[in-house]
């Protein structure tokens, strides 16, 4: 397995490389997301399908594979229309305040960075995909309907967010209402969720495939990636200095991750 993530590596360095090239060429920061996105993709799957050696159900392999290309392919569409159809994404326009002309220098090595968590997907979907059996199991079953639930959720949040901004009348204000008033980002909740995929499929609670424990990576480097570096923190900051208070409200009676109900909002006498 070794061998194969390290050929997953070369591969996606290469890719954001790529990334990095178009940015530079487009102006647009967002390019980072997509490259990345497909980029797993491909080595997700690549890794799901390379041949196991021994007794081993090839329809997990093809079903592990699966999973990875739907994720990717929904998720990376979603994002190149978003590019191309909207203004910058803010993480990259308030990089580029920050970093000033240093911009693209900084960018590469922060995009290559990404590269090494791809990889250790990969090794959680390696994990999933080579699991010993003969035929398919309930846990894959369950797998599937796990990322079937996280894509529908992620693409409902992402739904429900665009017909709030499309409504003049919710301009300056904070999104509050359906899955948005159970998380202040379920769009990166359901995005989490899906990678829970991986393990069930690939833990044999028996002990009988102790590589199957390297499905957990996937779900925890995911949240940490979501939750403590790109993706809550920068987009939390955006919306405090544009919303200010109201979103500081917001921020009180929802939670920033895992969805609860929805308390009342504040009012004063």
């Amino acid at each position: 397995m070794i061998a194969l993530l390290a050929c997953a590596l070369v591969f996606m360095l290469a890719v954001m490389v790529a990334g990095w090239l178009t940015v530079r060429g487009s102006g647009n920061g967002g390019w980072v997301d997509v490259f990345w996105t497909f980029g797993s993709g491909i080595t997700g799957a690549a890794v799901a399908l390379w041949p196991v050696p021994g007794e081993h159900a090839e329809l997990r392999q093809l079903l592990v594979a699966a999973l990875v290309a739907i994720w990717s392919l929904r998720l990376g569409l979603y994002i190149v229309w978003r590019v191309t159809h909207h203004e910058e994404d803010q993480r990259y326009v308030r990089l580029k305040h920050e970093w000033g002309e240093a911009f693209y220098r900084k960018l590469l090595p922060f995009m290559l960075m990404q590269a090494p968590a791809t990889v250790i997907l990969a090794a959680s979907i390696r994990g999933a995909a080579a699991r010993p059996s003969d035929d398919l199991r309930s846990t894959d079953i369950l797998g599937l309907c796990i990322l079937a639930v996280a894509i529908a959720g992620e693409a409902l949040a992402d739904r429900q967010m665009r017909e709030f901004k499309r409504d003049p009348a919710n301009k300056g204000q904070v999104a509050d209402t359906g899955l948005w008033s159970w998380s202040r980002h379920p769009n990166y909740f359901f995005e989490w969720f899906g990678w829970l995929a991986y393990p069930i499929i690939a833990i044999d609670l028996a002990g009988g495939y102790p590589a199957g424990w390297l499905g957990l990576l996937a779900p925890a480097v995911m949240y940490i990636v979501l939750t403590r570096l790109t993706g809550v923190p920068a987009l939390e900051a955006h919306m405090l200095r544009s919303k200010g208070e109201a979103y500081a409200d917001y921020q009180r009676r929802t939670p920033a991750f895992f969805p609860r109900p929805p308390k009342k909002k504040e009012t004063t006498a």
